[in-house]
């Protein structure tokens, strides 16, 4: 979300940013109804304190029959303006909440995900003098993972991880936490069933409110008690990532300047619906319905340097981590069209994948500004004194299904054997390098 001021200012910005980026908003509506709110809260106001002032005309004796008229009066009529504002205020909060954020001058121009730029690669596909196997095949006979009961049990996409699977994930897992952990980053394990705000707050609803039609969030039918034994029928979700958790952990607070920047690295377990993905990547475990992950967080002051040095290091680090696996990867800047709404900036980061002859997405790297932090209502005090809101940058370290794919196809062997990258052989049991047919 934008400030109001800003908006008026950069009117024609935000309307090339809206086009750039694909969106519908409506800029002129919003101004109108925010000069409607500015009268309405100024008459409100008036009102308000004309009642102030009948209040001490009339203190310490009883009221006139006039003065009791003229108090009812006033009274029905701050409550006609009250409602005509809350009127107002919704309207004018479901056209600001789609209100974009300008991107910077270095992002590409594109209408869509094809139009994304390779800034970046590592490596060459991986080429091999015997007939591939997709990682289906080669979880199946080395009795690592199960597709087949997976949708029995959980349904379309489910899946079981067994066996050297599991210590796999895990491996991958603990080795992005220990990388994050020396980088400075806090480590977190937070909530994964929470309340509606952060998902507003960090932009997972297409609009004000959850839509079911279009957000990609699994919503909890809740029905539980509160501390005082009553029912509570709040609305709870499960995340799709970390990232709306730990950017909410300051939510409606105010930090010091002294004690930024914040890194968070938060592990957690993540839920997507794909609604919007009906269709694709029908085969495998490429898209499924829950994963982990471990999802860097930072929050810096309001400069654009500082928040744009963050944004790079975090890349590195996912750079460093598919370099660190031995997987051949690239980074790819996106293209304005292939943006949501409150994205200043973003990269993609794709490892290869033998099985799809192409680049597969393991992590995307977002620079938002204060898009969010508005949302979300975190603020620091500055050096001045003065409160301003944060910026809020994600990056994801490492997801537990895609590097998964990846190594499998990428370090099979002739025999049907994988072998396990040397940086994640310490963290299996034993220190197993080969995962073998049993």
């Amino acid at each position: 979300m934008l400030d109001i001021k800003y908006i008026r200012e950069n009117v024609d910005k935000i309307k090339e940013a809206a086009k750039n980026k694909n969106l519908k908003v409506d800029l002129d509506g919003l101004l109108k109804l925010d000069d409607q709110r500015r009268e309405l809260l100024s008459s409100v106001d008036d009102m308000r304190a004309k009642r102030n002032e009948l209040a001490k005309a009339a203190k310490g004796q009883r009221p006139s029959p006039e003065q009791i008229k003229e108090g009812k009066k006033v009274k029905e009529e701050i409550a006609s303006i009250e409602e005509k504002l809350k009127l107002v205020e919704e309207k004018y909060m479901e056209i600001m909440v789609t209100v974009p954020t300008v991107t910077s001058s270095d992002v590409p121009l594109g209408k869509d995900d094809s139009e994304n730029v390779e800034i970046y690669r590592e490596g060459e596909p991986t080429k091999f003098d015997f007939e591939i196997k997709d990682h289906i095949q080669l979880g199946k006979e080395l009795d690592i993972i199960d597709m087949e009961r997976g949708a029995k049990v959980a349904g379309y996409r489910g899946y079981y991880l067994k066996n050297e699977g599991v210590n796999l994930v895990m491996a991958l897992m603990m080795f992005a936490l220990e990388k994050l952990i020396q980088k400075g980053f806090t480590p977190v394990i937070p909530p994964t069933l929470i309340r509606e705000f952060p998902l507003f707050g960090s932009g997972y609803f297409a609009g004000k409110n959850f839509d079911p039609e279009v957000d990609e969030i699994y919503k909890i039918e809740n029905f539980e008690l509160d501390a005082e034994g009553n029912k509570n029928k709040e609305n709870k979700f499960l995340v799709g990532t970390a990232e709306p958790v730990l950017l909410a952990y300051y939510a409606n607070e105010i930090l010091e300047e002294k004690d930024l920047p914040i890194k968070f690295c938060g592990f957690s377990q993540c839920y997507r619906s794909e609604i919007g993905s009906y269709g694709k990547d029908v085969k495998g475990m490429y898209r499924v319905h829950e994963f982990m992950k471990v999802e860097q967080v930072c929050i810096t002051t309001a400069n654009i340097e500082e928040a744009e040095k963050a944004h790079q290091e975090m890349v590195e680090i996912s750079k460093e981590l598919h370099r660190d696996l031995g997987l051949p990867f690239r980074v790819l800047q996106i293209c304005t069209g292939d943006m949501s709404a409150g994205k200043y900036k973003m990269f993609d980061l794709e490892a290869w994948m033998p099985s799809r002859e192409s680049w597969g997405e393991t992590g995307s790297a977002s620079n938002f500004l204060d898009w969010q932090s508005r949302r979300l209502n975190v603020r620091y005090k500055d050096k001045d004194g003065d409160n301003k809101f944060v910026y809020m940058l994600n990056n994801t370290a490492l997801p537990s299904v895609r590097p998964l794919i990846a190594i499998l196809e990428n370090y099979q062997q002739p025999d049907g054997s994988v072998i396990v990258p040397e940086v994640l052989r310490r963290f299996m049991p034993g220190g197993k390098a080969k995962i073998e047919k049993k």
